[in-house]
């Protein structure tokens, strides 16, 4: 469990870092004063800055710096990504030619955008190495040159109430062999499951590097009407490119997984407006580290495509028109240029800080439902923790 909290520490500041990195970037190259670049969250330990005579100066603790003309890049004790200061942010000092307000629409709404698009880019980055050293993905639909090793037939959807679900089986199993039988197709696999429907079968999985056997004895499924154990099955494998094909192959990926989770999003929203409450499983900050956790301990390959795909969402989730997000940010600046002037910046900073709070509550109901779902791992690992006081 301690290996899951400091795997989650990495990941999530390599993504808030990588993000405030974008903002930092463009906003110098629009020449906007940033006032301060750190990694991690204040108070700050210690920083480095060019002073008035442009000569590196250290400053220690979170004293104030008064003579600093550009940036002070600091590193501070809350170690989880990075954050960036920029000098007119908040709609002051308008007149300054330095300033962020100062600045003209498009410039503004490129520098809030930046940070969306480097996590789009780290992805890209992200899946493109990972197909150059080898990455797991489904073959149905592989590209000239791949390259395929350790083929296997892996569980992609679990029904509930079905033989499956009450056997423990989970999404990213492999199914190894049946009663000693291997299949090198699903099809193969699904058939042999029919003509066996009612018999006591032998799985063999494979669940996070660890193969175990399983007694489940497939039925009538209503679904397909024909026998099964309940579940959707996809054969995967590792696949590799050469580098000058991984990164085409890299980028296309990244935009086709973009699609899915605006469609993934599309169908959340869809049923929460019709009333149907949320359909699909929504994890907050404690279920994201369990994730987390599973994937580094399926390798560091899963960790990589795990993180590419956290990137993703956080740049989606971050680009939504609402307060308190940078694309809430950017809708505020569409509407400056519709009307011709800025909205109040008392009212656009009530409206971002209720945005702010809502989230927060967002975040506290989800946390709590993955505390009761996750929290005897959490539960267990502060005992083990306390203990060695």
């Amino acid at each position: 469990m301690l290996l899951t909290i400091i795997t989650f520490i990495l990941v999530l500041s390599l993504l808030v870092f990588v993000h405030e990195l974008g903002h930092f970037l463009t906003a110098r190259r629009f020449g906007i004063r940033v006032e301060e670049f750190g990694f991690g969250f204040p108070p700050r330990a210690c920083g480095l800055y060019k002073n008035n005579q442009g000569k590196w100066k250290f400053v220690w603790g979170a004293k104030e710096v008064c003579d600093c003309p550009t940036t002070v890049y600091s590193l501070n004790w809350i170690p989880m990504g990075g954050f960036v200061k920029i000098k007119g942010e908040d709609g002051e000092f308008e007149t300054d030619v330095d300033s962020f307000s100062g600045k003209k629409i498009w410039q503004r709404a490129i520098v809030l955008s930046a940070g969306v698009s480097m996590n789009v880019i780290l992805a890209i980055v992200l899946i493109s190495f990972g197909l150059m050293i080898g990455m797991p993905q489904d073959l149905e639909a592989l590209a000239p040159g791949a390259k395929v090793e350790s083929r296997q037939i892996q569980v992609i959807h679990v029904l509930d109430n079905t033989p499956a679900n009450k056997a423990g089986l989970v999404v990213g199993d492999a199914i190894v062999s049946i009663n000693g039988q291997t299949f090198s197709t699903y099809q193969e696999l699904q058939k042999y499951v029919d003509d066996n429907t009612g018999k006591n079968l032998t799985y063999q999985i494979k669940h996070e590097g660890e193969v175990k056997d399983y007694k489940i004895t497939p039925e009538l499924m209503k679904e397909t009407g024909k026998g099964g154990i309940g579940v959707a099955l996809v054969e995967t494998g590792i696949v590799r490119y050469p580098w000058y094909r991984a990164v085409w192959q890299g980028a296309k990926t990244t935009f086709e997984l973009i699609g899915l989770i605006f469609t993934a999003f599309y169908e959340l929203f869809k049923s929460l407006i019709m009333g149907k409450g949320v359909t699909a499983e929504v994890a907050g900050p404690v279920g994201i580290a369990s994730l987390t956790g599973q994937a580094a301990r399926m390798g560091f390959i899963y960790l990589l495509q795990f993180a590419a795909l956290l990137s993703l969402n956080l740049a989606i989730i971050n680009f939504l028109p609402f307060p308190a997000l940078d694309g809430g940010r950017v809708l505020f600046l569409i509407i400056e240029k519709i009307k011709g002037s800025p909205v109040k910046r008392e009212a656009e900073t009530v409206i971002h800080n209720i945005g702010f709070a809502l989230l927060m509550v967002l975040v506290t109901v989800v946390t709590f439902r993955d505390v009761l779902k996750f929290g005897d791992k959490f539960v267990g690992l502060w005992h083990r923790v306390v203990g060695l006081f």
